[in-house]
């Protein structure tokens, strides 16, 4: 997706798009500490200045980044069944952890360390995925594949919980038979015990 395409889906111009996929890319290529802002910037030609203005902390640019990296990702799964759309939404999930599982360890100790980026964490990507996940569900109630009280708080965090904890934190990247037996074997069985 171009950078003025995004820019129409975002609360960010074009050109804070163009800054915020300089900052990922650079990211990718050399891990949260080794970035820095003065390369953020001469890649993307810009001042120092004007990424201080938008971000002041090299953190706040990094949770920007990170959020809106994501949202290239965030197809709603429209496959008919809630298991097509459980095993749809864990394979995206899986693609994009594999591809910034470091960029999510930096955001992590960022996030657990001052407050204001933790409520940004919350706010612009925690909550929405838990909407896309309402979503997703309600779908399910609507086709009477599951009951509405099978729904429960703690269920919202099993799929995205497990694979970013499989392949942030024990280095062990999860693969489509993975995302197939976490909703065959935990997620459908919760969810239908109630049908």
């Amino acid at each position: 997706m171009r950078s003025a395409d995004r820019a129409a889906e975002t609360s960010w111009s074009a050109r804070e798009c163009e800054l915020l996929a300089v900052t990922l890319q650079l990211l990718q290529e050399h891990g949260y500490d080794r970035l820095t802002l003065e390369a953020v910037a001469t890649t993307a030609r810009a001042s120092k200045a004007t990424l201080y203005r938008r971000w002041p902390t090299k953190a706040e640019l990094v949770l920007a980044a990170f959020v809106e990296g994501t949202r290239e990702n965030k197809v709603e799964p429209d496959t008919g069944t809630l298991r097509g759309d459980l095993i749809s939404l864990g394979e995206s999930i899986c693609a994009h952890v594999n591809t910034h599982a470091s960029t999510i360890r930096a955001v992590l100790v960022e996030t657990s360390r001052i407050a204001e980026l933790d409520a940004m964490m919350h706010e612009q990507f925690l909550d929405e995925r838990k909407a896309f996940m309402t979503h997703v569900l309600a779908r399910a109630v609507e086709r009477g594949e599951i009951s509405a009280n099978a729904i429960t708080e703690d269920l919202w965090d099993v799929l995205p919980g497990y694979l970013i904890y499989r392949t942030v934190l024990t280095g062990r990247s999860p693969g489509p038979q993975t995302v197939a037996h976490l909703v065959d074997d935990v997620l459908l069985p919760s969810l239908t015990r109630h049908a």
